[in-house]
Order: structure tokens, then C-alpha cells, then sequence
């Protein structure tokens, strides 16, 4: 029976410093979980005392593999969810580190799921949350989706790396595992059983791109998976389930993050962090959203929180670059409306003006513009039956409080492009249709007509297609007479 003798003495000038000295050996099977936690705590290798958090996973990873071999199930099951990993190669008490690595490699042994992240979709956000997850302690095993062969030669020949500047400072990351998209009708039949299941996917496309990129992996899609839509825009998800997975009993969780992080594209693979922001996060209320975000009450799936969107949840708020917090649903919704409200403004109003966000302060006539826009945006969102009978629902999507936003993110990101100026300017479909189309079609069904949002969002398609013409070098046609 493995016995662990930690017993600390302290003493003048060592208070700082745990002896390991020889007290009765003090057994893990007689403890109980809380007391097994505790000393892992105060576990530390180095004699000098430290706060180093790897130093605690490493006191875990021993303690954890030292129980099972006691046949401490309990506390193996309440503690299944630290992750273990690193380069440690300690022995302690004849317990091998490297037997647990090696065990937990790419299983998260809780729950059998796979610790492994797909990403599907490399634009800004889809870097950014690949190189901050490769960051971590003990990172999850990522692999991104590449749809298309054209960027898997990109890849090999950019150092299979992914670069996040920061203060002009690169950071480049790498270990990152590549797959590419694959139709299933590209596939052969009897090769779909070699392909791995996923459970944990993360969607970064653009939003038009959405129902298309899914539709692509959607086989390898199991009813426990979670997908989380972390895109700009709002309205995909309704798109994905009258498309893509049209039976609610088979359908996979979702989850919806809203990021406020600023980023520039320098490459394929790189981008500018231009400013620190957050990550909204949480689990769509009951697995998926129906038409009018309301929740399809006909479905027989049970309404349990998978191990999967834990998982995700757990990794996602664990990498301290990405500031992510889970919320609950209706908080979310609201962090959803109000950056649907700033975008709806302020992307659709640099397009049309080919200007840097912080171009449109300090105009008279801009501002004019602004509040016809945002009396519009206001009413839609206080009169959506999914708020009512919030507290301080006026207030918080009043147009002052919403122009009063607006105003502030322009400011803090006066000197960037935003990402529809940058998608027209690189002659790529944007996401208007997802974001004042939301708006139009949201206040259609209470019976509001946002005329000014109507005309901006053709307009922007508009300035779309003439110079998507222009860089093709077509004319248009004319009538011959």
C-alpha cells in the first residue's frame, strides 16, 4: 500500500520551507476527498514557497494518480475535471507522471469525451482563440478545419504556425493539428468510420458561411457534441437548424459567445490584437433555438447540459487572454442585442463612407444619421417578447444608452477599419444580411418597419457589387437601341 509521508514542520528561518521529514505515514485511502484537495494545495516541489500554478497541477496529477491506485474512486471521480498534463517527469512515491500524461492525452477521463477542440473557420476570431487556447498550461489538442486544399498549402508554407501581434511584438504558436473539411459525398462509405467523432467545435466562420461549413463536417456530429457559435451577427443558428440539423432529437448542443476583442487580419495565419476585450459565453437555452428564438417544445430530447459544453465552457474560461466568462441565457441574449445594435450602426455606416470608426465622432450630420438609425434598433429590441418583463429593459436599449456605447467603442477603436469595411474592401460577401437583416426581419414579426435599416443594408450591398465589378473589370450591361 503506497503511503505518503508530508507532514510539514516550520521553523525560524524556515517558515517558508516544507520539510518532508519522517512523521506517520498518512495513507490516501483514509482521507477524505476535501482533505486530499487541501493537500494538494500545499503541495510544492522547489523548498522555496511558491504560488506557480503548474506546480499545483503537478501536485494534483501525482496525488490523483496515487488515489486510484489506493482505490480512491470518490475523490477520482469529484476531481475527474483538472486537467493533467505537462512536462513533469517527477516520481513521487513510486507514482509515474508520465503513465498519467500518457493516459489522458486526448481523453478527458471523467466523462470519456475527447479533450481535443476542432475550429472551423480561420478569420480573426478563429486565430485568436486557437493561439490563446495553445497558450494554456496543459493545452487541449487543437485541430483546425481547413476547407480546401488552396489553404493547406498556405499552411505548410507559412511555418504551420499561427502569429498574434500584440505592441508590435509577434508571437508565433505552433502544434497545431490540420484537417481538412471533407463533404460527405466525397467521402467513400466505408471510409466515414475512420473519421473522428467530434464533440467539442468551435465555428468562427462568417456567418453567410455558416449552414455551407457545417454542412460539410455535420456527419461527424453526434448528438452529445457541442458547437459554439462564436461569429458576429445573429440569425445563424435558426439558418443551421432549417438546414443542417433539421431534427431537433439528433441535434447537438450550442453554444453562443460574443467577443469584444479588437483584431486586425495581417495574413491568412496572422493577426493584430489592437485591443483587450472579453468573451460572452454560455449554453443556448434548451439545446437550440427555434424560429423567433423561441424553444421547439415538440422535441423528446432530455434538456441535460452535455459533458462536452462543461468541457468547453471550463477550457474556454481557464485561458486568462481570452477573458471569457460563462453567462445565463438571457444575460447573454442581451450582451448578444446590444453588440448586434453597436455593429448594425457602426459597420454599415464605415462602408458606405470607406472611413476608420473613429471618422464618424465629432460630425453633426453622422450624428443625425446615428440616432434615425438607432430609434429604429431601439424599438426592435424593447419590444421583443423574449425580454419583456425584464427590469430596466427601456433603459438599457434606450437609443441614448445604445448611442452612448456606440460613441465609446468608436473612441477606443478610432484607428481600426471594422471587419464589413475590410470584408467589402476585400470584395467578400458580408454580414449585413446577419446583422441589420436580423434587425428588419426581427421587427417585421412584431410589425415594425425599419425603413432606415432596410435601405443601409442594400446600399452596403450595393457598394458591394459595383466594386466587386470593378476589381473583375465588367461593365454594366446596357440595352442596345
Amino acid at each position: 500500500m503506497t503511503h505518503i509521508a508530508f507532514l510539514p514542520s516550520i521553523s525560524g528561518s524556515e517558515k517558508h520551507r516544507w520539510n518532508y521529514s519522517a512523521r506517520p505515514n498518512l495513507s490516501l485511502s483514509t482521507l477524505k476527498p476535501p482533505l486530499l484537495r487541501i493537500l494538494a494545495r500545499i503541495i510544492r516541489w522547489p523548498q522555496k514557497w511558491s504560488t506557480d500554478n503548474r506546480r499545483v497541477d503537478r501536485a494534483v496529477r501525482l496525488l490523483h494518480t496515487a488515489a486510484v491506485r489506493e482505490g480512491s474512486s470518490q475523490w477520482a471521480q469529484e476531481n475527474a475535471e483538472v486537467d493533467v498534463g505537462g512536462p513533469a517527469k517527477t516520481s513521487v512515491a513510486g507514482v509515474d507522471t508520465e503513465l498519467v500524461r500518457n493516459a489522458t492525452a486526448t481523453t478527458h477521463y471523467d466523462t470519456g469525451y475527447s479533450r481535443r477542440i476542432y475550429i472551423l473557420g480561420l478569420g480573426n476570431i478563429g486565430k485568436f482563440v486557437a493561439h490563446s487556447l495553445a497558450g494554456i498550461p496543459n493545452p487541449p489538442p487543437i485541430t483546425l478545419l481547413l476547407r480546401g486544399k488552396k489553404i493547406l498549402k498556405e499552411w505548410n508554407n507559412c511555418g504551420r504556425s499561427i502569429d498574434i501581434v500584440q505592441h508590435k511584438t509577434s508571437d508565433l504558436r505552433t502544434g497545431f493539428d490540420i484537417e481538412l473539411a471533407i463533404p460527405p459525398e466525397d467521402v467513400n462509405p466505408s471510409d466515414l468510420e475512420t473519421y473522428d467523432t467530434i464533440h467539442n467545435l468551435i465555428v468562427s466562420v462568417k456567418a453567410p458561411n455558416t449552414v455551407s461549413a457545417l454542412s460539410q463536417i455535420a456527419y461527424r456530429l453526434s448528438p452529445d457534441a457541442t458547437i459554439l457559435f462564436l461569429q458576429n451577427g445573429m440569425g445563424m443558428v435558426e439558418e443551421v437548424n432549417d438546414k443542417v440539423f433539421n431534427n431537433p432529437d439528433v441535434r447537438p448542443t450550442y453554444m453562443a459567445g460574443v467577443i469584444t476583442h479588437g483584431l486586425h487580419p495581417i495574413s491568412r495565419f496572422a493577426s493584430t490584437l489592437t485591443g483587450h476585450g472579453t468573451i460572452g459565453l454560455g449554453v443556448l437555452p434548451g439545446h437550440y433555438i427555434g424560429k423567433g428564438s423561441q424553444s421547439e417544445p415538440n422535441s423528446s430530447r432530455t434538456r441535460a447540459i452535455p459533458p462536452s459544453s462543461r468541457y468547453l465552457l471550463r477550457t474556454l474560461t481557464r485561458t486568462p487572454v481570452l477573458a471569457a466568462m460563462g453567462l445565463a441565457p438571457l444575460d447573454l441574449l442581451q450582451m448578444q442585442l446590444e453588440k448586434l445594435a453597436v455593429n448594425a450602426v457602426l459597420n454599415p455606416l464605415t462602408v458606405m463612407f470607406d472611413c476608420k470608426n473613429g471618422e464618424l465622432l465629432g460630425n453633426f450630420a453622422m450624428t443625425r444619421v446615428m440616432r434615425l438609425l438607432l430609434s429604429e434598433i431601439s424599438l426592435v429590441l424593447r419590444s421583443l417578447p423574449e425580454l419583456q418583463g425584464l427590469p430596466n429593459l427601456d433603459i438599457r436599449f434606450s437609443p441614448s444608452k445604445l448611442e452612448y456605447q456606440i460613441v465609446g467603442i468608436a473612441t477606443t477603436t478610432s484607428g481600426n477599419h471594422s471587419s464589413m469595411l475590410q470584408d467589402v474592401n476585400a470584395f467578400r460577401i458580408t454580414e449585413i444580411d446577419y446583422i441589420s437583416g436580423y434587425i428588419i426581419r426581427r421587427g417585421e414579426e412584431i410589425g415594425i418597419k425599419c425603413v432606415m435599416n432596410y435601405m443601409l443594408l442594400h446600399m452596403v450591398k450595393g457598394r458591394n457589387q459595383i466594386l466587386g465589378r470593378r476589381a473583375a473589370g465588367l461593365l454594366p450591361l446596357q440595352k442596345a437601341k
